[in-house]
C-alpha cells in the first residue's frame, strides 16, 4: 500500500512538473517525458500489472489536461506499462543499460503514436521535419533524464522493498 501511494504521488508530481514548469523553462527546446519514464519504470520494476494501472493513471491524467478524444494516452499508457512489464524477468537493480534502451524504444514509440494519429492523419506527411525537430530533442532529453531519474526511482524501491521487508518480519 505505502509503494502505491509513493509511486500515485510520483506521478502527480512529474505531472505538474511536465506540464506546468517544464513549458514556463524558455530555454528548453523540449521537455523530457517523465510520465513515460515513471510508467516504464515502474512496469520494468513491478511487472505488468502494476505498470498498466500506472500507465492508466498517466494516461488519464493526461487525457484530461489535453484536448483529444479521452483514451488517446490512456491507451497508450497502458501498453507501455504492459509491454515493460514483461521485460521484469530482465530486471536487475544496478544494470542501466535496458532501462536506457528502454527509455529510447519507448519514447520513439510514443512520438511515431502522435505522430500518426494527430499529424499523419490530418495530411501533415512530413514526418523528416517532424522527426528532427520533434523526435530527435525529446529522446535525447527524455533519456539523458531517464539516466538520473531512473537512479532516484531504483534508489525509493529500494528503500520501500526493506521497508515492506522489515515489516514483515516483525510482525512474524
Amino acid at each position: 500500500m505505502k509503494r502505491t501511494l509513493v509511486n500515485v504521488i510520483l506521478i502527480l508530481t512529474a505531472f505538474t512538473i511536465q506540464n506546468c514548469v517544464f513549458p514556463l523553462i524558455p530555454v528548453l527546446v523540449s521537455t523530457p517525458n517523465l510520465l513515460l519514464i515513471l510508467t516504464f519504470s515502474f512496469a520494468f520494476m513491478d511487472g505488468r500489472r502494476m505498470g498498466m494501472i500506472y500507465g492508466l493513471l498517466a494516461g488519464i491524467l493526461l487525457d484530461l489536461f489535453y484536448s483529444g478524444p479521452f483514451g488517446f494516452y490512456t491507451l497508450f499508457y497502458v501498453y507501455v506499462g504492459y509491454g515493460n512489464g514483461s521485460c521484469t524477468k530482465y530486471f536487475y537493480e544496478d544494470f542501466v543499460t535496458i532501462p536506457l534502451v528502454l527509455s529510447i524504444v519507448n519514447e520513439l514509440a510514443y512520438n511515431l503514436y502522435v505522430y500518426v494519429f494527430r499529424f499523419l492523419i490530418r495530411g501533415r506527411l512530413d514526418f523528416m521535419y517532424y522527426f528532427r525537430e520533434l523526435m530527435v530533442p525529446e529522446t535525447i532529453f527524455t533519456v539523458v533524464t531517464t539516466l538520473f531519474l531512473y537512479r532516484l526511482l531504483l534508489y525509493i524501491n529500494r528503500k520501500l522493498r526493506a521497508y515492506e521487508s522489515g515489516r514483515d518480519t516483525t510482525f512474524v
